[in-house]
């Protein structure tokens, strides 16, 4: 399922309404019964909700599901999408929406802009895009886990990232700014900066392999272990510095599988990081460090600060934490790189889509993509932002009737007086 707002601008109030009818009812049912969404949404015209619905269902917002047993609808990924993309720019985070410049297992980054033109990051997490084990191991966790959809994952995920990459920022570490999260989407700033997969020669390895070490040693005196410290998610960008020299600044990527040093697979996770770097810098670089370690036990000894239960404390609990790390385990999900033991040309995206899996047919497979597949948006820094905009999807999906809240969704109250008497107390003649 890829991102696709050509038709957002259509969208009608009334539609809005009947989407986020959709979604809040399929928190208590996988297929949302009509005449629900029709009271959820709150229209008045009962030919109203069904024209949306017919509206929604025609561009792939939400589903009809083949022997139902009774008449409703699903929202797809698609839905969610929308009502993400709409948050944000009621919030003003998002005003456009340009090209696809990253796909993974979990996850779809694309590049967008606000409404000064400058250029953001859009990640949209999709867990249980990909069968990761087997299609009985999916079904089984659905059917054990009811409240476990995998819209509900792709939420927890983007909470968690969204969250994590707060928490760090503060405290100085080199991660995107955190801009908006709205759903199982996430706004961060855009890094000048090529993954670390990417490059085959640095001048000084030894430098930057020690650098990336302290950051691992670093997160695990604030509390947190990454849990996927490779390649795949390590941005190297080149400064240039006052004595003609260039410096390699890395930037960390992808939290929702940060753990915590009370984990009770910490030390395993610690050991993991450390040892893909190494691999990492032997295969490619052909640098081997001579020293051991760095070691858990070394690394926690002197906390700086538990940046983990400030997290836990901000928004990200510690029964959503929990139920993400379930989920991961049970289906071998650490992060777009995993377990997996992937050589120097393996793709972001080695798994096959699960056809019988709960999403439904508007599901797509995703190609792999490499930075050299990937279209680079053509934009100019010095281009104004009504240019940068003209490059892009706009989203014209502001309205007059803004969509309420979940909240303030309320169904529709039977009138306390009938027309008839309405008529004679307002003096009509009858």
């Amino acid at each position: 399922m890829k991102l696709n707002v050509k038709n957002i601008r259509y969208v009608t109030p009334e539609d809005w309404r009947v989407l986020t009818a959709a979604e809040m009812g399929s928190r208590n049912h996988e297929v949302v019964p009509t005449p629900l969404i029709a009271q959820l949404a709150g229209l008045r015209s009962g030919n109203g909700v069904h024209r949306s619905i017919s509206n929604l269902a025609k561009i792939g917002l939400i589903a009809k599901v083949k022997n139902a047993k009774y008449d409703g609808y699903r929202l797809t990924y698609g839905g969610l999408d929308y009502l993400a993309m709409h948050s944000h720019t009621k919030s003003s985070t998002i005003y456009s929406v340009g090209n696809q410049i990253g796909v993974g297992k979990e996850s779809d980054i694309l590049v967008c802009a606000n409404e000064a033109g400058k250029q953001q990051v859009l990640k949209i997490h999709r867990l249980g895009r990909i069968s990761f084990r087997t299609v009985k191991a999916n079904r089984d966790y659905l059917r054990n886990r009811q409240s476990a959809s995998w819209m509900y994952m792709s939420r927890l995920a983007a909470v968690k990232e969204f969250e994590f990459m707060k928490a760090l920022r503060r405290e100085d570490f080199p991660v995107p700014e955190p801009l908006g999260q709205n759903r199982h989407t996430v706004v961060m700033s855009l890094i000048d900066a090529f993954p670390m997969r990417q490059i085959s020669t640095v001048g000084d390895p030894a430098s930057l392999y020690a650098e990336l070490l302290s950051l691992i040693v670093r997160l695990a005196q604030y509390g947190l272990i990454h849990g996927d410290f490779n390649e795949f998610n390590i941005l190297v960008e080149e400064k240039p510095e006052e004595d003609g020299n260039v410096s390699l600044i890395p930037t960390i990527i992808d939290f929702p599988q940060m753990v915590s040093i009370s984990h009770p697979n910490a030390e395993y996770y610690f050991d993991r990081d450390v040892a893909c770097i190494k691999r990492f810098f032997d295969r490619r670089f052909g640098f081997t460090s001579d020293e051991p370690g760095p070691f858990f036990k070394d690394a926690t000894k002197t906390l700086v600060k538990r940046l983990d239960v400030e997290v836990e404390a901000s928004g990200f609990s510690k029964k959503m934490a929990k139920e993400l790390d379930i989920y991961m385990k049970e289906h071998g999900i650490d992060g777009d790189a995993g377990d997996i033991e992937r050589d120097e040309d393996a793709d972001d995206n080695g798994q096959e889509i699960d056809p019988d899996e709960p999403l439904g047919a508007e599901q797509e497979a995703e190609t792999p993509l490499d930075k050299s597949d990937v279209e680079e948006p053509a934009i100019d820094p010095s281009d104004t932002p009504a240019a940068l905009a003209a490059q892009m999807t706009i989203l014209e999906i502001r309205d007059n009737d803004p969509l309420p809240d979940l909240s303030e969704i309320k169904p529709t109250r039977p009138p306390t007086i009938s027309t008839k008497a309405a008529k004679a107390k307002a003096g009509w003649a009858l």
